[in-house]
C-alpha cells in the first residue's frame, strides 16, 4: 500500500512541476517555474499588507536568499513585481505585485480554477471533502 501511495505522489509531483511551468508562462512567457513559486508566494504573503519581505518568501519556500534574490530580479525585470518601502521600517524594502503582475496573476488563477472545477465537478461531494481533509492531514504530517 505504501509503495502505491509513493508512486501516485511521485506522479502528482511530476505533474505539479510541469503545471508550474505552464502556469508561469500564462503569467509571462519568459517566467520560469521558480518565478511562479516566487510570485505566488509574494501574492499570498502580501494579503492586505503593503508587501512581503524577501527573507519571508525565502523561508516559506525553503530557499536560500541568493536564489530568491535572483528570482526577484527576474520578476522585477519582467515588470511583475516591485520593491516598495516598508512603512514599519524605513530601511527595509517589501515586495508586491505590480498592477500588471497582479492582473496577469489573477487571470492565470481564474483560468486554473476553471480547469480544476471542470475536473472536480465530476467527483462526488463526499470524495472531495475526503480529499481535502486527507491532503490537509498529509501536508501537516509532512511539515
Amino acid at each position: 500500500m505504501v509503495a502505491a501511495i509513493e508512486q501516485e505522489l511521485s506522479a502528482l509531483f511530476r505533474r505539479s512541476r510541469s503545471a508550474s511551468l505552464r502556469l508561469a508562462r500564462r503569467v509571462h512567457p519568459e517566467m520560469d517555474a521558480a518565478g511562479y513559486a516566487l510570485i505566488s508566494q509574494i501574492e499570498m504573503g502580501t494579503g492586505n499588507s503593503a508587501g512581503v519581505r524577501a527573507s519571508d518568501v525565502a523561508q516559506v519556500l525553503g530557499l536560500d536568499k541568493s536564489t530568491v534574490s535572483r528570482g526577484i530580479t527576474q520578476l522585477e525585470n519582467l515588470g511583475l513585481i516591485e520593491r516598495v518601502g516598508d512603512p514599519d521600517d524605513g530601511r527595509a524594502r517589501l515586495l508586491r505585485l505590480t498592477t500588471t503582475g497582479a492582473e496577469r496573476y489573477e487571470a492565470m488563477r481564474t483560468q486554473r480554477q476553471t480547469e480544476f472545477r471542470a475536473i472536480l465537478d465530476r467527483w462526488n461531494p463526499t470524495d472531495l471533502a475526503d480529499l481535502g481533509r486527507l491532503l490537509g492531514r498529509l501536508n501537516a504530517d509532512l511539515g
